[in-house]
Formats: C-alpha cells, structure tokens, sequence
C-alpha cells in the first residue's frame, strides 16, 4: 500500500492528506478542525509557535493535550520541534527563542458539560491502559463512578465557596473529591471551581494534578505511626517552646510555633492532635521517625513524598508535597480502619461489539491492625474534643445523626488550606488557594476558607447516606510514665518526696517506648533542647519551680518508688452539664464538671462571656463541681470556661459554647 501511495501520490500530497484526517485528540481531526479547536483561528492563520505545538501533538493526541494533565510535557515537545525547525535552517535563532517565550490561550473544550476534569481523568487512564489509538478507533463504551448528584453538589459547593475566598481571602480556587471509603470507587471531583475560566486556570485539575502542602493534615498520620509502635493515646508531651536541632549548628534550630502562640504545657497526644497543637506533632515525629511515618504514608497511597532528603521534622506540618485525590484516599484507610481499597474511575468497559474489556473488582488490601486506625477516629470524631479549635465554626463540623471524623491543614503562608471529613464509608477532602500558588490574605486558613465548602457540601449529601458509627477502640494502658498520663512524677522515700518535671525522652526511649528506661537520656540528640525548652516555661508558669534550690528534679535516691497519683482526663476538666453546643431558653445554667489533677487544686474559676462568676480555693486533685449560673445578658453565643490552677501553678480549662 505504501509502495502504491509513493507511485500515485507527491510526498507534498501525502502529507497533505495525511494531516486533514489524523487526530489532534479534544474530538478535532485534521490540522484545521486542530487550530480552530485549540486557537479559534484557521490553519493558514497559526503563528510559528502555535504550528509548532499542533505540530508536536499527533505523536500522543490525549497524553499532549492541553487540557490534560501533561502541559509540561507538551510545552517541552514544542520546543523540540522548534529546534529541529531551527537545526534544518527552516527558522532562524532569533524566531526560535521568540516562539519558545510564546504565551498559549487555548479555547474551551467542547461536549465537556458535565464533570470536565473528572472525564479528562477517566480519558488519561484509558489512554495509559489502552493506548491513545485504540481508545480512539474502537467504540469503546465506558461506565465510570461518578455519582451525578453528588458531582452537582460539589461543584455547587466549590463554585460557592471559591467565591466567597475570592472575596473575602483572595483565595480564588477550590477542589472536592469524594470517594466511597468502602470500595475505592471515587463519586465526585471537582478539579477547579470552574473548568472554562481562563483568570484561574480552570482546566488545571488540582484534585489530580496539583502537589500542594497538606499542612496539619498529615498529623493523623504520625500520631498513627506512634500509636502502631506502641505509644498509647493518652501519652504525655509538653507543648511548650522548643528549638529542635539534632546537627548541634544553631543555624539549623527549627522552631515551629502553635496557631494561636500559647503554650498549654503538659497535653496528651489525643487532645494535642484534636486540637491540632504543632509543637506536640513534632515531637511525635521525632519520635516516630520520618522513614518510619513516609512509610506508613507509602502503604496509605501517598506517592508524592519519595524524597526523604529533602523533609525535616516540619513535614508534620506540611513540608512535603501531596495530591488531594491521594490523601482523600489515604484518609479513605483511616475510615476503613487499616484497610485499602484502590482508588477506581472506572466500573466497566466495552468494546463496540459489547466485549467485557474490564469491570471493577475491589482490590481491598490490610496495611495496618484496625485497632490504631479505631484510635485516630475516635479522636477525630470527637466534638468536644475539637471544640476549642473550631470555637465558633464547630457548628459547620456537626452533623446531627452522623458520625463524623475531621481534620484540618493550612499552611504557615496560607497558600493552601485542607479540610478532609469522613464518616466509616464516605470520605470527603476539599483543597483551598489559587492555582498560581499566590498565598491567600487575612489568614485565609482551613477553618476560613476550606471547611465552610466541606461543610456545605456535606450537609447537602450526607442525608442521602445512612447513618454509621465508628467502632470504639480497645482501652490500652500504661504502666511508665509520660505513657500513662503523668506529667509530674512524684517519686517516695520513707517521707520525703522528689517531684520530678521531664519531657518524655527522659522516660521512653524512642523506637522502644514500652522497653527499658533510659540509663543515660543524655544521649538523645534532641534531649537538651526539649529539657531546656520545658524548664524555661515552667520557671515563667509553676510557682517556685526551680531545678537547683526545690522542689523539682532534686537527685532519687537509691530505693524510691513513684507514688500513685491521679492523673488528668483528656484536658483536666470534663463538662457533663452543659453540653457543648446546647441551647439555654432561660437565663439559669445548672452547670457539672469533673476537675481532676496532678496535685491539689489551689484555685478554680468559672467565666462567663470572659466574665469572672464565680471561683473556689483550697481544692482536693479530684473534685465533682455543681453551680447553678444565674446569667442576666446573653449574646446569640456564648462561652462558658472553667479555669483550675494546681499547686504547682499548672493551669488548665475547658470552654463549652451555648446558644441562647
């Protein structure tokens, strides 16, 4: 046929019938239906640059297309043929390096009505599986996963939201993705706030495509880490100012700070990681180690962080890159307690005589024992426990009816912020910022920007799901301290007592914290700086602390004993009347808590929108308090707060909120 095509036909001919009938991919065949679809002008019209690229594209219509997830790629095969029009004397130098500076605007994608980024998704697949050729000569029929109605409601959401950022953040996208946590099957996605909106790159699909920080939201995951190495939930950290630094140089002291810059001092790893607390998760990952969480992260299907050279102990807090579509899947593991199910597009293909090519299968894989993923959900799944996060948004975080886990992340530029929600089956992430990378302004974060879009899209959908809980975990118990709750340790010998203030490396050795103390802590690289950071807040916050003159950290004698002391609930204080979140219609407040401490409490104060009520002194560690609130003003919301001083200085509170 060639040999007969040669004889009939010029090289010129060939060519010219050739490039009228080839695909270009975007549903355009020949070079004319090419230039009117990507530039709106015709073929005798192209500028060299705009011929260059078109003429780059044949090779792999979908894999170079503009409007797919390979723009890099496509760019730099243009500038291959630019050189090759050059190195052939065609054009000159100057020409060449004018067309590869060129801009591209390139025009909407037609029959792209419903689900655009979602479709160009399912298409690249196909095109890696298949092959461009024959996905786009055989007919095929695709069934995918999309779920119509919830595609229209997160495009709703995103549109909404992105649009309040834009005005309130200068925040000007969003994206969704929703998968079923129970199949991998992925029900909505929406790449970009609007597809065809060349001002914010609309075609860019960052649910796919995008590497973005994740901020906190990876802290699930090192807590996880911990738990699986043997640190149960109520493990004991200092949250206070900490300079980390294992090289022993200065200039490479890290220093993270918490959201709010207060320190809270002795906290547990459940509340630390419910109320999202930096300074503890950083300590965690120490702990845990940064290979040992980048694996966990690896078996989750996080493919992004290969690089373990170029994270340090902020990658807790975002300093690796990772996909949205990849961490609403990695969370989908969380909510099927340490099972994962392949993220799937695609249900079945069909060939044009109606041949099975494919159909979903579940491929359902065990990375983890379910009990720590059971661990991390009921802290996420905790209203009260993120109440003091949230504060005034925890009403966008509750659910009537529903189960819900949740987590936040923003980065310290506030380019990106997170907001991933699930339930055991449904799993929900919403990625918010602009596709520049430009930072978002008037601290556009998580709560501001991310979780009002999460927020309204679930309370759109969830009422069409029914309702689950999440299994309770097993209680776990520790015997050491710092593991078992215990901040001061109060050590017995005949009548004297030696209270004793560390952070937990001198407790636990790190990669064995069920094994034997630690002879000499001393050794541990970041030892000196976590003591250091410790002593210098107590001085500022415990009473006649001191590490030389008493009480404190005085030396143990030979034989001593650690005396038994009742230790703190999650945060020292537990509301059981009121609830938080509840209604007052009158204006008397029967109020009960359960205050429990380290020591004796010296002083307990009740406050009421930030207004002293009522306060108690000389208080035993335990104690059951009972008032009944006579409140004369109200505001449409209010805050109620009880604030318990021990003897040794340490304070703690609990804050719940009322409607009135």
């Amino acid at each position: 046929m060639a040999y007969r095509l040669e004889g009939k036909y010029t090289k010129d001919q060939i060519l010219s019938l050739y490039l009228n009938q080839i695909p270009y991919g975007s549903n355009a065949y020949g070079i004319e239906s090419a230039a009117q679809t990507f530039f709106q002008k015709s073929a005798i019209d192209l500028d060299l640059a705009q011929s260059a690229l078109l003429a780059g594209l044949p090779q792999a219509p979908s894999y170079y297309s503009p409007y797919g997830s390979h723009v890099k790629d496509m760019l730099a095969r243009k500038n291959i043929v630019l050189d090759r029009m050059r190195n052939l004397g065609y054009i000159t130098v100057a020409q060449r390096d004018e067309a590869k500076k060129e801009k591209f605007e390139f025009g909407q994608v037609k029959n792209l009505s419903t689900a655009p980024h979602f479709v160009l998704a399912v298409r690249e697949y196909l095109d890696q599986k298949y092959g461009e050729d024959f996905v786009l000569r055989s007919g095929l029929r695709v069934t995918t996963t999309l779920d119509t109605e919830l595609q229209d409601a997160a495009e709703k959401a995103v549109e909404a939201g992105a649009a309040r950022n834009t005005e309130l953040y200068q925040g000007t996208n969003a994206a969704l993705v929703s998968q079923d946590a129970s199949t991998g099957q992925v029900l909505a996605m929406v790449g970009s706030r609007n597809f065809f909106d060349k001002d914010i790159d609309g075609q860019f699909n960052v649910a796919t495509q995008g590497l973005r920080q994740p901020g906190s939201a990876l802290k699930p995951f090192a807590y996880l880490t911990a738990l699986s190495m043997g640190y149960p939930p109520q493990t004991v950290v200092f949250d206070v100012p900490t300079q980390f630094n294992a090289s022993g140089d200065p200039t490479k002291d890290y220093s993270p700070q918490d959201y709010d810059g207060a320190p809270r001092g002795a906290i547990n790893f459940r509340t630390a990681l419910a109320q999202s607390v930096n300074v503890p998760a950083v300590k965690v990952l120490y702990l845990t180690g940064i290979d040992t969480l980048l694996k966990t992260l690896e078996s989750f299907g996080i493919t992004t962080l290969t690089d373990p050279s170029r994270y340090g102990l902020s990658l807790v807090l975002g300093g690796g890159e990772v996909k949205l579509s990849e961490l609403v899947g990695a969370y989908t593991v969380l909510a099927q307690e340490g099972i994962k199910h392949k993220q799937q597009l695609v249900l079945k293909v069909e060939n044009s005589k109606g041949d099975v090519l494919e159909e979903y299968q579940d491929q359902a894989e065990p990375v983890m024992d379910p009990q720590y993923p059971r661990m991390i959900n009921d802290i996420l799944s905790d209203v009260k426990a993120r109440s003091g996060l949230f504060q005034n948004s925890l009403n966008l975080t509750v659910f009537p009816g529903y189960d819900l886990a949740l987590k936040t992340g923003t980065t310290n530029d506030y380019r990106d912020a997170w907001a991933i929600g699930y339930t055991p089956s449904f799993v929900t992430g919403v990625w918010a910022g602009n596709n520049d990378n430009a930072p978002m302004q008037k601290k556009g974060g998580s709560i501001l920007a991310a979780v009002p879009i999460l927020s309204a899209y679930l309370k759109d959908v969830l009422p069409g799901r029914a309702p689950e809980a999440f299994p309770a975990p097993d209680e776990i118990s520790a015997d050491r301290p710092m593991l078992n709750g215990q901040s001061v340790v109060t050590y017995i010998n005949g009548s004297q007592t030696y209270p004793q203030l560390h952070d937990i490396l001198y407790y636990v050795n790190k990669s064995d914290p069920t094994g034997p103390i630690p002879a000499n802590p001393q050794r541990d690289s970041q030892f000196t700086n976590w003591e250091t950071g410790l002593f210098e807040w107590a001085d500022r916050n415990i009473t006649g602390f001191s590490t030389s003159t008493g009480p404190f950290n005085q030396p143990i004698p030979a034989g001593s004993v650690i005396a038994e002391t009742v230790q703190p609930s999650d945060t020292g204080i537990a509301f059981s009347a009121p609830a938080n979140g509840s209604y007052v219609t009158g204006t008397i407040i029967p109020i009960s808590a359960h205050v429990s401490a380290d020591a004796a409490i010296a002083k307990l104060e009740l406050f009421f929108n930030d207004s002293l009520v009522d306060s108690k002194l000389t208080l035993p560690a335990v104690y059951d308090y009972q008032v009944t609130l006579t409140a004369g003003t109200f505001n449409s919301q209010n805050t109620l707060r009880l604030v318990a001083t021990d003897i040794n200085g340490i304070v703690f509170s609990k804050e719940v909120i009322l409607y009135h």
